[in-house]
This record gives structure tokens, C-alpha cells and sequence, in this order.
């Protein structure tokens, strides 16, 4: 089937005595109940289709679980209270002491700051690289690399990585490859499907599509999936019943969703590129960004993020983000509604000057989320607060 239909149908299932449910019921309970001992050594030793504690699993969250992994192409998916509880229980899960992960030094901060602060504490060591050295990967990959994590398109800067190049490297080498996906999703660019391990997201953004879900999410083979849901049971990360209902009737209108996003940041994107106010403007879909042959050949849309560098440095963002209306000033992105956010203030908060400078990221940028209001409105409002 295809992924609209996928999301709409996949997981729904469930039975309720003699009649079956449309949607999937809200299962807000934190233990289940067995009807013997035997049923509960059944459940222990596998035999026995059931639940025992939703800090395990549980049925709404596998539901959609279900969906999730119908829509990435994978064989398994799991569900986690937020983007970062995914990614710490991957690293946590795939990396020990004296293993290294090398890393895109165009990285989103939480992650940044997971391997570097974090991880540094229990041995697993780091190796941060430039785009440069990530667009011939097998020669980054070391004798002690285990992983090879990035991002593309990347935060915030939109820097796009051949991921396909990325993958075969790795799987020549014997290791790892790790993709955030967050900014694409997988209707934009289904990365499983071009080599890579284990697909992250954070479930926050384009999954769900309405800010009011925080959650995070991690599909790959049912090999690797695996030991990855021990780790969450361990570490108590999986998301809660309601949110993964939330997360799952935002699912259903994902592929509408992305094709307006695509749609209204592509309009929004070529209306900024002429602006005398504005420095440079980084789309994946403009003709102008230094990856477009890239985006082209492993995307079908180019995602809703637009940023942009204005002129006058930190002064010029800081005007400019004050004196914005309909796109409303906040963290995170791919909501239906447009939103923006200082990257210094907020993803690379804590950088210094150099570290922001190898992230390509500079003090006068904006990152602008283009949500599902007209694309005039959207102008208008740019145009007034860069006046």
C-alpha cells in the first residue's frame, strides 16, 4: 500500500469483545491483568500474546509503533517520550567504552551535547567532522568507529548529506549509520530504503504536526530494534498512552500535510531569495543551495524549514524576529502553524564562537518553519518585519 493509505490503516485494528474499533482506544492503564499462572509463565517465556506493564509496552503505543513503521518502510518501530530519549537510548544501546561514534559537526545541539558531555563521562569516544569529510565517509571511519551519525537535511543550517554514500561506506566497514530524519520525514525521504541502519525522529515535529505531542522515535530492522527496546524498558523512556494517540490521528494526515509544507516553504523560500535585507536564504528546494543536486536525487519535497541569515548580524535577527506577527516566536518546528527561532538562542544554545562556526550556523540567522497558512500572509508578514 502506499503511505497515505498505510497511515491511515496500519495498527488500527483493535478488537473489543464482539465488535472492532475504527480508532485506536486510549489504553491509559500502567498494569495488565493475567488469568493464571500459567498465562503469566506463557508471557514470560513468549508464547502468550499479551501485556504486563506499560513501562514494557502498550497497546496504543504499539499501535501506532505499527503505523510508524509502516510509513518508514521498517521492520520495527518504538515510540519514546521525547527526540533526546530516543537518541540516548540508541547511543546507550549501540555504544560502549573505548567504541567511537563520528559525527557531523553540523549536528543538532541536543545531540551535540549528549555525545560530548554525556557519553565523554562513560568512555565512548567522539569524533566530530566537517560536511567535507562526511561527503567521503569511508575515509572518516576509523579502526575504533562503531557509528556514523548525521543529519540531512541538517539543523539549521539545511546542509544536505548523500546519504546513499553515507550508508554503503558503512556497510563496506562493517558499522553503524545513524540518520536524524526529523527534518525531512520519511514521505520526503525514506532513508531506510536507501541503506541506512536505524531511522531517528523527533515524533514532535512533521509526525505529528500539531505542538502538542513531544515525543521521539527510532525504526529500523527488527535485529537492531530489538536490544534498543530492552535498553528503553530499562531506562523507562517509552511514550505515554495519550500522547501516542495524539501522535497517531496526526499520522493519518501526514502525506497532506508535507505535500503544503513542501508547497508553502518553496514559495515562501524563492519571495526571501531577491529581499535586499536578507544575506543568503538556505532551501533545499532553491536552485541557489549548495546541496540542490543532492535534495533532488534522494527527496521528493524539501521539507517546511526555511532559514535565513539577515543582514546586519545579530541586530538585523533580533529586529526582524521581534517585529514578526503571524509566525509566532517559539522552539521547534513542523506544526501547521509557522513559527521561528533564533538557532544561538535555542538548538546551538551554549556554542562557543568556534563550535558555531563549525556548525555553520552565525548569530544574525533566523529558522523559520513554514506551517499551512496561506503563503501570502506568510510574505506579508516577512515583508514587513525585514522593512
Amino acid at each position: 500500500m502506499r503511505p497515505a493509505t498505510e497511515l491511515i490503516h496500519a495498527g488500527e485494528r483493535t478488537d473489543a469483545g464482539e465488535t472492532t474499533s475504527l480508532t485506536v482506544p486510549i489504553y491509559e492503564t500502567s498494569t495488565f491483568i493475567f488469568d493464571s499462572v500459567a498465562d503469566l509463565i506463557k508471557y514470560q517465556e513468549g508464547k502468550l500474546n499479551a501485556y504486563l506493564y506499560s513501562r514494557y509496552e502498550n497497546p496504543t503505543v504499539v499501535a501506532v509503533e505499527q503505523k510508524l513503521a509502516a510509513v518508514d518502510g521498517a521492520e520495527a518501530s518504538l515510540l519514546f517520550s521525547s527526540g533526546m530519549a530516543a537518541i540516548a537510548t540508541a547511543l546507550m544501546t549501540l555504544l560502549k567504552a573505548g567504541d567511537e561514534v563520528v559525527c557531523s559537526a553540523a549536528i543538532y545541539g541536543g545531540t551535540f551535547h549528549i555525545l560530548e558531555d554525556l557519553l565523554s563521562k562513560f568512555g565512548v569516544e567522539r569524533r566530530f567532522i566537517s560536511l567535507d569529510e562526511l561527503a567521503n565517509p569511508g575515509a572518516a571511519i576509523g579502526p575504533k568507529t562503531k557509528m556514523v551519525w548525521f543529519e540531512s537535511p541538517i539543523n539549521p543550517t539545511l546542509r544536505c548529506v548523500d546519504v546513499r554514500i553515507v550508508a554503503d561506506a558503512c556497510k563496506k566497514a562493517g558499522v553503524l549509520s545513524v540518520i536524524d530524519n526529523t527534518f525531512a520525514s520519511a514521505i520526503n525521504q525514506p532513508v531506510l530504503s536507501m541503506g541506512i541502519d536505524l531511522s531517528m525522529q523527533s515524533a514532535t515535529k512533521y509526525l505529528n504536526g500539531h505542538s502538542d505531542v513531544t515525543g521521539g522515535a527510532l525504526s529500523g530492522s527488527r535485529a537492531l530494534i530489538t536490544p534498543l527496546s530492552k535498553t528503553r524498558r530499562l531506562l523507562g523512556g517509552i511514550m505515554d498512552p495519550i500522547p501516542a494517540f495524539a501522535l497517531g490521528r496526526g499520522m493519518k494526515t501526514m502525506p497532506l500535510r508535507i505535500a503544503q509544507h513542501n508547497a508553502n516553504a518553496l514559495t515562501v523560500a524563492r519571495f526571501l531569495e531577491g529581499h535586499p535585507a536578507i544575506e543568503r536564504v538556505s532551501y533545499p528546494g532553491l536552485a541557489s543551495h549548495p546541496d540542490h543536486a543532492i535534495a533532488q536525487r534522494q527527496m521528493s519535497g524539501f521539507g517546511g524549514v526555511v532559514t535565513i541569515d539577515v543582514k546586519g548580524g545579530q541586530a538585523g535577527a533580533f529586529r526582524t524576529f521581534d517585529r514578526l506577527t503571524v509566525i509566532k516566536r517559539a522552539a521547534s518546528l513542523g506544526g501547521v502553524e509557522s513559527i521561528c527561532s533564533l538557532p544561538m538562542l535555542t538548538s546551538q544554545y551554549g556554542l562557543t564562537d568556534e563550535e558555531l562556526a563549525k556548525a555553520g550556523v552565525s548569530k544574525g540567522m533566523i529558522r523559520i518553519s513554514i506551517g499551512l497558512e496561506d503563503a501570502s500572509d506568510l510574505i506579508a508578514d516577512l515583508e514587513q518585519a525585514l522593512s
